[in-house]
């Protein structure tokens, strides 16, 4: 049975809203690396597949960067922070990324649009909310079985 309402007494919501959340908290990661590597390198006119690799490798890095932020808020230790970052963020910010680079790629002209291009700003909005949109039905099966963002609830204050 799917629990949706929110409690604060440790018991993991395991519906819709917990997805929403945790979709929320893994885009915030994943759209500061992705429009940092965007932007990066399209200023240093980058090869396409190496400014689609520095946004994949800088949304990773701020996805775990952002979890660990709240783990080691729980008084643990780096490495388990670490270790609870990448068991909890990897799949969603693996199919966020996936997603989100695929609909930047699709969008003709998107790589190529310079920093004051409308096409380059809007490809990056409308690539995250497609990342959102795939990633939260994906993000509600982990956290249903205990893994994702349910294997973070425990360190939440």
């Amino acid at each position: 049975m799917e629990h949706t309402g929110h409690s604060d007494h440790g018991a993991m919501d395991t519906g819709w809203r917990a997805a929403v959340q945790a979709t929320l908290h893994c885009l915030t990661g994943c759209a500061i690396g992705e429009v940092l590597g965007m932007v990066v390198g399209t200023a240093f006119g980058l090869h396409n597949a190496a400014t689609v690799v520095l946004s994949i490798v800088l949304a990773f890095v701020f996805g775990y960067s952002l979890t660990m932020r709240g783990v080691l808020r729980a008084g643990v230790a780096l490495s388990t922070a670490f270790t609870v970052a990448l068991a909890s963020d990897t799949v969603s910010i693996a199919v966020m990324e996936v997603a989100d680079n695929a609909t930047v790629l699709a969008i003709p002209g998107a790589m190529d649009a310079g920093l004051s291009s409308v096409l380059f700003w809007l490809s990056l909005v409308i690539s995250l909310v497609i990342a959102f949109v795939v990633t939260t039905p994906v993000n509600h099966w982990l956290i249903g079985r205990g893994r994702g963002h349910a294997v973070v609830h425990q360190y939440h204050n």
